[in-house]
């Protein structure tokens, strides 16, 4: 499903604060490096701002490590809901869930913790920095839904469409702040 809610102004933004490195973290690979954006007072509140009005209505909010949670992190805030970090593999005590992805660039896998957390029913919106090939968002989507969550959807604040991970998501509803 397509859901876009770009702002020319706020697509804008991101763009003149988004900086693309070549090459990294492989080679072949164009990186999109928002931490300028994350600096940015002005930049950071517009996109937290416009990451909580999709994400409203929602119990949690679910960030995918390291630059999504960063982003869940403040739209958690902006919602007065709670924040689940997605971590990386090996970042967790156990016992844990984990889910097996493909990147653009290689193998990965994440994890939410198995216990102390009851997930069961509650709605949950997943957010990221950057969707490429659609791998990490789908793979945090399969772990929500292990957890017994229902995820509304997913939303970023980038999307690189020639890579196709809207397409790859399908059916999830993936929500874009901005197009390259």
């Amino acid at each position: 499903m397509t859901d876009i809610r770009e702002d020319p102004a706020l697509a804008d933004l991101i763009a003149s604060l988004t900086r693309d490195v070549s090459n990294f973290p492989e080679h072949g690979v164009r990186f999109k490096d928002l931490t300028p954006l994350f600096a940015d007072r002005t930049a950071m509140r517009a996109v937290s701002d416009a990451l909580a009005d999709i994400s409203a209505g929602v119990d949690l909010v679910a960030g995918i490590e390291s630059r999504g949670s960063l982003v869940a992190a403040a739209v958690a805030a902006r919602l007065g809901t709670g924040v689940l970090s997605i971590r990386k593999e090996g970042k967790l005590p156990p016992p844990v869930l984990r889910e097996s992805y493909q990147r653009e660039y290689g193998p990965a896998a994440m994890e939410i913790p198995a216990d102390g957390l009851d997930l069961r029913g509650s709605n949950i919106m997943i957010v990221d920095d950057v969707v490429a090939t659609g791998g990490t968002l789908g793979a945090a989507e399969r772990l929500v839904r292990r957890a017994g969550a229902n995820v509304a959807g997913a939303a970023v604040l980038v999307e690189i469409t020639a890579l196709g991970g809207r397409d790859a998501l399908a059916p999830l509803i993936v929500y874009s702040l901005s197009r390259v």
